[in-house]
Formats: structure tokens, sequence, C-alpha cells
């Protein structure tokens, strides 16, 4: 003797074609909202391009700062200053060897 059934009712298929119909409307009002979240966090394309011309930007102007740093210990009077500070340098040196002796 048989004990399962192999033919539903009409009833319960009717319950099953709900169920599946909320939880599809669930799972794409959630694709959704996720969607949407992840367009908020990656920016539009406008903020895309604001991002891209901030960093030129940044990076012409350490260039700049990278050139002047350069120009600037090269100029006269940087190299002045440097000999100024070794002859003090080395006079405070031989002073303390002096000292010691």
């Amino acid at each position: 003797m048989k004990t399962s059934r192999t033919h539903k009712s009409p009833k319960d298929q009717a319950l099953l074609i709900s169920v599946a119909e909320s939880i599809g409307s669930t799972l794409g009002a959630i694709a959704a909202k996720a969607d949407a979240a992840q367009k908020a966090l990656t920016g539009s394309d406008v903020v895309g391009a604001v991002k891209r011309e901030t960093n030129k930007l940044v990076r012409r102007g350490h260039r700049a700062a990278g050139r002047a740093k350069k120009s600037v210990k090269r100029s006269k009077p940087a190299s002045a200053a440097r000999r100024t500070i070794r002859k003090a340098a080395k006079r405070v040196s031989r002073k303390r060897a002096r000292a010691r002796k």
C-alpha cells in the first residue's frame, strides 16, 4: 500500500505560487537597494572626473615643489649658507677635540 501522495491539491499550488512571488519581489527590492547603495558609494561619473582632476593637480603641485626645492638647493645663497654651516661645524668639532686633550 502506498502512503505518499504524488498529486498536490490546487490550494497548495496556489499557496506555493503566492509564497514564491512574495520571495521574488522581496529579493528584487533587496537587489535594487543594494544596487542603489553601491552607486551611492562609488559615485557618479562627475565624481570620478573631479577625483581624476584633483589627482592631476596634486601631482602637478608635487612636481613643482620638487623643482623649486632643487633650484633652491643650487642657488648661491643656499650654497653660501651650507658653507657657513660646515665651517661652524668644523670649528665646534675642533674645540671639542682640543677640550678632550
